[in-house]
């Protein structure tokens, strides 16, 4: 089992001081392997906070980035494979159409992306699209209103990824559940239930700095 940390569109301090504190008491160190995050950190001290969650951080660079950081990213943990990308290359915004074809160029099963500040997790075309919205909630200037905080942990068995978002509602954390599994033939899965809280896992390994 594989815990992904799947979070973006932070805009920190620009538009918002911080996470919510409900997120950051779930988001504590050694619990989750790896951070996959779709951009718009904004500042070194938000990479740095991810880092002592999981110092297994891929970044892909947002529009308001201005950092040296790759536009997509790709990882494997066998047999899927994620790629990961801002998602302000899309036209219209958020398209599945315009997405897939990325996800088909990438050559990955699971594309995340971000962008719209708003929670999407859907197969579409045989792949599966994770948007996790927005972390901190941050306003988006062609939306009225300020868009829901979410983010998302991707549990990753085999061919099987189950994704947990994790939703800031009038001051209460709630969490839905969603699966996808990659066409692989026999296929054997756990039985699995829905956590109360982001689960225990073995400590990620290092990776530098990429900021």
């Amino acid at each position: 089992m594989v815990l992904v940390l799947v979070i973006g569109d932070l805009h920190i301090p620009h538009r918002v001081h911080d996470l919510p504190a409900k997120f950051k008491k779930l988001l504590v160190p050694g619990k989750i392997q790896q951070i996959l995050c779709t951009g718009n950190l904004c500042d070194r001290e938000t990479y740095e906070y991810l880092r002592t969650v999981s110092p297994d951080v891929h970044v892909v660079r947002g529009d308001y980035d201005e950092s040296a950081l790759p536009l997509s990213a790709t990882v494997t943990h066998t047999p899927i494979r994620i790629g990961i990308t801002h998602g302000h290359q899309c036209v219209p915004t958020g398209d599945l159409d315009s997405l897939s074809a990325i996800a088909r160029q990438m050559d990955v099963d699971v594309l995340v992306s971000g962008h719209t500040h708003t929670f999407q997790a859907v197969e579409y075309d045989g792949r599966f699209f994770v948007n996790p919205g927005s972390a901190t909630g941050a306003w988006l200037g062609s939306v009225n209103g300020d868009p829901t905080p979410t983010f998302a942990l991707m549990d990753i068995q085999g061919p099987v990824v189950v994704t947990y978002v994790y939703q800031l509602v009038e001051g209460e954390v709630r969490v839905e559940k969603i699966e996808y599994r990659k066409n692989i033939e026999t296929v054997k899965e756990p039985p699995r239930s829905l956590p109360q809280s982001i689960p225990s896992s073995p400590p990620p390994q290092q990776q530098q700095s990429v900021w």
